[in-house]
């Protein structure tokens, strides 16, 4: 394994795999695209770090995506939660996200307050979509844990059975003040061929053990030092491993698809006297894109009346 990653590593995700464990893995770090995306909000710093956190995961699993113009989907929602709604999602390298909740009762919690006590009772859904095939997989568990690593390892564990391990966190650049955040995942995957009994059913075998021992001591000291390539992250968990393989990278970039024209094309199939409805007395429709925070105003007269 050789290291060919830039003295600054930030904003990518790499993947490897652990023949001989029967495992594969992902390590993502992200700085700059956090800011962007952070930037077009005013988010206090507990929602800042969840969305960074949820970001970084969005990055390890959509990466893992086949095909390019695939998009996977994290959600996670409550009724009655501090955090009512966070939304991220992934598509060829591109990161949104955006997280809806009560500025009041935040207020009231400490700096690092837990998973359920912004969330309360909620639940977790992971949705991936393939562009060739148009097929949709998602799978909804309940929101559980003290933290969304833990969330997340419960949600494959529940809906796919597969034993992972998810580490992620996010800490504020002392020199910037920026947020970078780090995160791993490792997952033990079916022995030998497609097709054969998966491991998961059994827990206790000594493969995933041993992936799971080392990949724990992983720390967020090491995931959010933009010093260290993803490639010694590796290197350093599984050095002492027969064969480690990695895959091909992918960076990452803040990538909001709203448009003037998108959002156009939508107004576009509402009836004529719904967009009536939601225009002001100028005869304007003021559209919100709650990923980017921008304002697109659409003017009634801009639309073309379908021809008789």
């Amino acid at each position: 394994m050789t290291n060919t990653a830039p003295t600054t590593d930030l904003d990518r995700v790499i993947g490897f795999t652990i023949p001989g464990r029967h495992t594969r893995g992902r390590v993502a770090r992200l700085g700059p695209v956090l800011d962007e995306i952070l930037s077009a909000h005013a988010y206090p710093e507990q929602i800042e770090r969840l969305l960074a956190e949820a970001l970084t995961l969005t990055a390890l699993l959509g990466s893992t995506l086949k095909q390019a113009e695939g998009q996977m989907t994290l959600q996670a929602q409550t009724q009655g939660g501090i955090v009512s709604l966070l939304v991220c999602d992934y598509k060829n390298g591109e990161l949104r996200g955006y997280v809806q909740f009560d500025e009041k009762r935040l207020s009231q919690l400490g700096k690092n307050p837990s998973l359920y006590a912004l969330f309360n009772k909620g639940h977790l859904a992971i949705t991936f979509d393939q562009a060739t095939t148009k097929e949709r997989y998602q799978g909804i568990v309940p929101l559980d844990g003290e933290s969304l690593a833990e969330a997340a390892q419960s949600y494959f564990l529940q809906s796919e059975q597969i034993p992972s391990l998810v580490q992620l966190g996010a800490v504020r650049d002392k020199a910037s003040g920026k947020w970078i955040g780090g995160g791993l995942f490792l997952q033990h995957l079916p022995e030998g061929e497609a097709g054969r009994e998966r491991l998961h059913v059994r827990l206790d075998h000594p493969e995933w053990q041993h992936v799971e021992a080392m990949g724990s001591t992983m720390g967020l000291d090491e995931l959010a030092d933009p010093a260290l390539p993803l490639e010694t992250l590796v290197w350093r968990l599984f050095n002492e491993e027969e064969e480690v393989r990695l895959l091909a990278g992918a960076a990452l970039s803040r990538g909001c698809r709203c448009d003037a024209a998108y959002i156009t094309d939508v107004l576009s199939k509402f009836p004529e006297e719904e967009r009536a409805e939601m225009a002001d007395e100028t005869g304007v429709i003021s559209v919100d894109c709650a990923f980017c925070s921008k304002k697109f105003p659409v003017k009634l007269a801009d639309f073309v009346p379908p021809a008789l």
